[in-house]
């Protein structure tokens, strides 16, 4: 259950860590969306591991097969399946553990959902499932971009007690932690260096952002924009917390300072994130997520065997120290399948209401 998101255009992903193979299956997809097996590669790099020495060294090939759904190399709007073969599973580093419960983990509360679970790299509660979102949205970004001129970015905004002292996207692709200050990167470097050293793990903000969506998208009440926003990046493995705009800083505002004002030459501020009563409001999207550090460490910990024994948790095995770093491409494939997903449905309703005067510009 509950393995699919998206009401028009529906993703459904299946397979775990170390399974053959992991997979998706996308309906409703527009026809006519040019797509070949290469387009996939660099966006599944981006999320990929073992890029660098501060990722888990697990290295698979992650390539794309397209199994359905596209003739000569164009989408047909038939569903569309994706396979991609695990390469580079090591079952046996989870041997110690097959029947331990690692604090912080999934492994207890799915033995008590489903009273088995798949102990192997984390089974369907690894962050590999994420590879087949990511293969997902690089259609749903390309149709973004092509029809509505939407770009989808993002960064880390955040590692550990680390934020970046200045902002620039043109940096973020050029090193290992989507980071947007270039000048901030040799200090992380020596960060998490340490942090690996230890045995130890840290946590992570993403912020990721979409410019040119048009006002309009999203539905009241139970669809609203925000939180279907909310909803898939709280799906993502290990994520804690998600802020739309200002987040929880707009506790500390005032409402005078917290209200965009709007003026014909477009919006002043962008408090709301892009986003007023669910709905887009023509400005920048702005969206927060905060990951937890992560579960899987060699440092003893005390814990319980499936009899309810105390015992030594030690987790073995490639792990990494900070899942946010190769984060970033996850949030922008769950921002670019929210968009996709609610451009078709307000198309759906919407679509002979046209253009709406005035128009604001979406600055801000």
């Amino acid at each position: 259950m509950s393995n699919t998101t998206g009401q028009l255009f529906r993703v459904t992903t299946f397979g775990e860590s170390h399974g053959p193979a992991i997979g998706c299956v996308i309906d409703g997809c527009p026809p006519g969306i040019a797509i070949a097996e290469d387009d996939f590669a660099r966006d599944l790099a981006r999320r990929a591991t073992g890029r660098s020495r501060h990722t888990s060294a697990r290295r698979e090939a992650d390539a794309v097969e397209i199994l359905s759904g596209v003739y000569d190399d164009v989408t047909t709007g038939t569903p569309i399946a994706l396979l991609v073969r695990n390469t580079d599973a090591r079952s046996k580093d989870y041997a110690a553990i097959t029947r331990q419960f690692r604090p912080g983990h999934a492994d207890y509360s799915y033995w008590q959902k489903y009273g088995i679970r798949d102990p192997r790299g984390g089974g369907r509660a690894s962050a590999r499932e994420t590879t087949m979102r990511v293969a997902a949205a690089v259609i749903a970004r390309k149709w973004l971009r092509e029809r509505h001129g939407v770009e989808v970015r993002g960064c880390l905004s955040r590692l550990g007690e680390h934020a970046p002292t200045g902002h620039d996207w043109a940096a973020v692709e050029a090193n290992p932690f989507f980071w947007p200050a270039a000048g901030d990167v040799p200090a992380l470097e020596a960060y998490m260096d340490a942090l690996r050293k230890s045995g130890d793990s840290v946590g992570a903000e993403v912020t990721v952002v979409a410019d040119g969506v048009p006002p309009g998208w999203g539905e009241p009440v139970y669809g609203k924009l925000d939180a279907e926003l909310a909803a898939a990046m709280m799906s993502i493995n290990a994520v804690k917390g998600v802020e739309i705009g200002a987040g929880f800083a707009a506790v500390a505002q005032k409402g005078s300072e917290h209200r965009d004002v709007m003026t014909p030459q477009g919006f002043r501020s962008n408090h709301a994130g892009g986003v007023l009563g669910g709905i887009s409001t023509g400005q920048q999207i702005v969206v927060r997520t905060a990951f937890k550090p992560t579960s899987s460490l060699r440092l003893p910990v005390q814990g319980l065997d499936v009899d309810g024994n105390v015992v030594d948790v030690i987790t073995t095995g490639r792990h990494d120290p900070c899942v946010g770093i190769r984060a970033t491409p996850i949030c922008e494939a769950m921002l670019a399948l929210v968009l996709i997903d609610q451009a078709l449905r307000h198309r759906a309703q919407c679509g002979d209401v046209g253009a709406v005067s005035p128009r604001v510009p979406g600055g801000g």
